[in-house]
């Protein structure tokens, strides 16, 4: 599948396949989204939440190490585990992103405190817990 007619920063989502396979397409780069078996999908890609939560964890590492490689500290490796949960809606918020930042490195701890709180200014974090508008249209 070609993929040049999409400009960089825009992301195509299509219908592949009855029920939920879709074709996610970027300006370099394809794959396919899909619902796991169990909510009536073909599970051939990622679910819609462990794509979000893929970009929050690839944004927090990128941003961890770009901050580390920046003051010249001695990380070795940045692996973050993430889990998306359901929240009861009594508080106003349905839902709970769980992110455990592992880094790897002869590190102090004022050094580890630092990029926990780097971690948090990653712009997907921002994004996520800002001001966040959608505009849709229909074509």
């Amino acid at each position: 599948m070609s993929t040049c007619h999409l400009k960089p920063g825009v992301v195509k989502v299509s219908e592949l396949e009855a029920p939920f396979t879709n074709q996610v397409t970027t300006a370099k780069h394809h794959w396919l989204a899909d619902e796991p078996e169990d909510l009536g999908g073909l599970d051939k890609g990622p679910a819609p939440f462990e794509l979000v939560l893929a970009g929050l964890g690839a944004c927090t590492s990128m941003t961890v190490r770009m901050y580390a490689k920046h003051k010249d500290w001695p990380l070795e490796k940045v692996s973050v585990t993430l889990l998306h949960t359901k929240k009861g809606a009594s508080d106003g918020k349905s839902d709970k992103f769980t992110r455990h930042i592992e880094i790897e490195g002869d590190l102090t701890d004022e050094q580890r405190e630092r990029l926990l709180e780097i971690a948090n200014k990653c712009p997907v974090h921002k994004t996520l817990t800002g001001d966040l508008e959608i505009e849709s249209k229909l074509l």
